[in-house]
């Protein structure tokens, strides 16, 4: 049976996230009825990160078994035809029986956008936090991204309703950095990159990244909501 690699894009705008859910419309499942020309058994697509409602992706992979041969192109073919505009499958390569897109990642890469001005564009809105004002002081910010490096228990910054074992994650690498087209309004953009994440755990992070740069806590205070 051929095993396949999958590398995705897609807006998660009215998306409940990229889990099958017994509700709503999740990537996972679009996947899944895309495939079922070709697999009319069904097949189950496995993502390497459960990015929650809303959240975009660049290039989620995930992995398949299928029960008939296809080539790569084909089968990228076949899938974008049936699925909506706003997922596509953006390349297709096979792959050995015990890759696994979860469990042999060696680690993700989650991007936050933060538009810190008066007005936000229409055509960026769907994809940046909208923080109007007061301009948030960025390097506090870097400051603070800084300290979450390193082994350490994210049970603080774990949405509710998680299912995972443990809340203990090891980020590799925590930035934060701002380009600022005109003298009023910038982009502020935060990079994360770690072996895993939590249910709402980068959101959590950003909105606490926020409160330094605004001014009401010092970028120490991220190592007590660690310790909390």
């Amino acid at each position: 049976m051929p095993h396949f690699k999958l590398t995705l894009a897609y807006v998660g705008t009215g998306l409940v996230g990229w889990q099958r859910q017994a509700s709503g419309t999740s990537v996972q499942a679009l996947l899944e009825e895309a495939f079922l020309p070709l697999e009319p058994g069904g097949v189950v697509v496995s993502g390497a990160g459960r990015t929650d409602a809303g959240v975009h992706a660049l290039g989620q992979v995930a992995s398949v078994t299928l029960h008939r041969r296809i080539a790569p192109a084909a089968l990228v073919r076949a899938l974008n035809v049936r699925l909506p505009p706003a997922v596509r499958v953006l390349g297709a390569e096979p792959v050995s029986p015990s890759f696994h897109a979860r469990f042999s990642a060696v680690a993700k890469t989650y991007r936050y956008r933060i538009w810190n001005g008066p007005v936000v564009s229409p055509f960026d809105r769907p994809f940046v936090w909208h923080v109007a004002h007061p301009p948030l002081a960025v390097d506090a910010m870097a400051d603070a991204a800084a300290r979450l490096v390193g082994r350490h228990d994210f049970a603080a910054f774990q949405g509710a309703g998680s299912d995972a074992t443990t809340s203990v994650r090891t980020i590799v690498s925590s930035t934060v950095r701002a380009d600022a087209p005109r003298p009023d309004e910038r982009l502020i953009i935060y990079d994360v990159r770690g072996d895993g994440f939590l249910r709402h755990m980068v959101r959590a992070i950003v909105g606490t990244l926020v409160e330094v740069g605004r001014g009401r806590r010092p970028p120490a205070w991220v190592a007590e909501v660690l310790a909390a």
